[in-house]
């Protein structure tokens, strides 16, 4: 089976969450098929396997409009895409979509790196469901990465296609911290500061939390940075890396007491299963997507309490009690595989050949 992946998602210089997701799905995959990328920028190459690839538009161009004709030629079993916005105008192969997530309609905030004309089509397009219908119904199989998220696809009748799991899981290669191994008084946030993230509530519990550190590892605006060093008497134990490196977050990650995380909303939350493969205990939010993806091996708190998050800290002050969150920690992001992942996005795949075939034939015999 030839799989032609949508690999234009991936950042030039850092991942993030999709581009990870794509490129760790890619190199998977590529053991199990035959793997073609769409690139729009030959600096992504350095994030991507070694794989072959071909360059076309970048799928933030008017150009994505048409861009079925140059994939018809790539004489693909399947194309996939992680995301949900591929142009499909006229496609002459199985397509898979992916959603990840539907937090953009309870905060439609889009991405400040969005070029402006496409964030206001991007407020445009979250005022109503029907525009993610249209495209999801485009696919053939639309893939997600939770159950929690197949959920609300459900509940709000979002495609008429089957939706398949495509779990995210941890970087191969993930060699736990030592067991014996005393954690510093520090914890680790890793991920965007909008507002939905709930980092307010975070960097408030920490003044219940004397002599510990709070470092902040994505990147940050000045103005953003400002706004929350306000809310704490001691701005000092606030440390803003301003994005770091996976070598850097690997390290810190291991001599943190906790990865912590207060979101109000996730599609899945990667660093969660990440710091669970280091043996780095975590400490989020209690909502259904933590729920799920932890497995009850995190410490999950209320996301509107600075106290509760506090309270959730000191509890991993005991050595005891942070040996047990590590461990269990551990055996759940045993539960996650990247092959496994590529084994089901596999199976997706030829399910989508299989239906595209089908409708072919239905359309030929209607034409005939």
């Amino acid at each position: 089976m030839k799989i032609v992946f949508d690999a234009r998602f991936t950042r030039t210089d850092q991942h993030d969450g999709i581009s990870r997701y794509g490129a760790s799905l890619i190199e998977a995959v590529s053991r199990h098929a035959q793997v073609q990328m769409l690139i729009s920028d030959e600096r992504q190459l350095a994030l991507l396997p070694d794989v072959p690839w071909v360059k076309i538009n970048s799928p933030l161009s008017p150009a994505e409009l048409f861009v079925a004709r140059k994939v018809n030629q790539l004489d693909a079993d399947a194309v996939i895409c992680p995301m949900q916005t591929m142009g499909s105008w006229g496609r002459d192969y199985p397509l898979i979509l992916t959603l990840h997530d539907l937090i953009y309609y309870q905060n439609p905030t889009p991405p400040g790196f969005l070029p402006l004309p496409v964030r206001l089509l991007w407020r445009l397009y979250h005022l109503a469901y029907w525009p993610q219908r249209v495209l999801l119904n485009r696919a053939d199989v639309v893939a997600t990465i939770s159950h929690t998220t197949a959920a609300l696809m459900a509940r709000h009748r979002l495609t008429r296609r089957p939706v398949r799991l495509v779990s995210n899981a941890p970087q191969e290669g993930t060699v736990p911290r030592g067991a014996g191994s005393a954690p510093e008084k520090t914890l680790l946030y890793m991920g965007s500061f909008m507002p939905y993230k709930n980092v307010e509530t975070i960097v408030r519990g920490m003044s219940g939390l004397p002599g510990y550190t709070l470092h902040l590892l994505s990147r940050i605006s000045p103005e953003r940075r400002a706004e929350l060093a306000a809310l704490t008497v001691d701005p000092s134990r606030l440390l803003f890396h301003n994005g770091v490196s996976d070598a850097e977050y690997d390290a810190l990650l291991r001599r943190a007491t906790a990865l912590v995380t207060l979101s109000k909303a996730e599609g899945y939350g990667l660093p969660v299963i990440e710091s669970m493969a280091a043996g780095t205990p975590v400490i989020a939010s209690d909502i259904p997507i933590f729920r799920e993806v932890s497995g009850g091996a995190a410490l999950l708190v209320d996301p509107d309490s600075p106290d509760a998050f506090a309270a959730a800290v000191n509890t991993l002050s005991d050595p005891g009690c942070w040996q047990e969150a590590s461990a269990a920690g551990l055996r759940r992001a045993g539960e996650y595989d990247w092959d496994a992942s590529a084994k089901q996005l596999v199976e997706a795949a030829a399910e989508a050949s299989r239906l595209f075939t089908a409708k072919r034939r239905r359309r030929a015999r209607k034409d005939g």
